[in-house]
């Protein structure tokens, strides 16, 4: 995460967004669909941690207003979910920016299971929430995902400009 703020402009960030929301909403088969990474949660994740000044607490509450329009039975459950996860990653932005990437990857672990939990616990306030273990099944595989996303953000963010 030594990218500077400077090299980081608002496209870049609208792209991947973008993206991710695309990926949000495509259809996959059912024995994948459990297991789909929160791509739009590690991008808000990283993109408060790499360029703070663009990604606040306004854009991830934006992303997951998205999502709820997108995906949700109810708006403003993720948005209030991403807006809790936005929060915590920018109090603790400077010591998560210098961390290892392995305890980088152990404390989205932790931002991952939370945000998660919140999901699961406003299902459960406003109807039968899904209590399998395959609920958890996205913390996982977004955990997963992490280094793989950040090699790849980091690497692009250096080379252009």
């Amino acid at each position: 995460m030594a990218v500077s703020d400077a090299r980081i402009n608002s496209l870049r960030v609208t792209l991947t967004v973008v993206l991710a929301l695309m990926f949000t909403i495509v259809e996959l088969p059912d024995s994948v669909e459990k297991a789909r990474p929160e791509l739009l949660l590690l991008l808000v994740i990283y993109w408060s941690l790499s360029a703070p000044r663009i990604a606040g607490l306004t854009f991830a509450w934006i992303c997951g207003l998205a999502v709820d329009v997108l995906t949700g039975p109810i708006l403003g459950q993720h948005a209030l979910a991403f807006l809790l996860v936005a929060f915590l990653t920018h109090k603790f932005q400077l010591r998560m920016r210098v961390f290892p990437i392995w305890h980088q990857t152990l404390t989205v672990l932790m931002l991952l299971a939370l945000y998660e939990f919140l999901v699961f616990w406003i299902d459960g306030i406003i109807g039968p929430a899904i209590t399998a273990w395959t609920r958890w099944l996205p913390v996982l595989t977004s955990t997963l995902l992490w280094p793989v996303l950040v090699a790849v953000l980091d690497t692009w963010n250096r080379r252009s400009r």
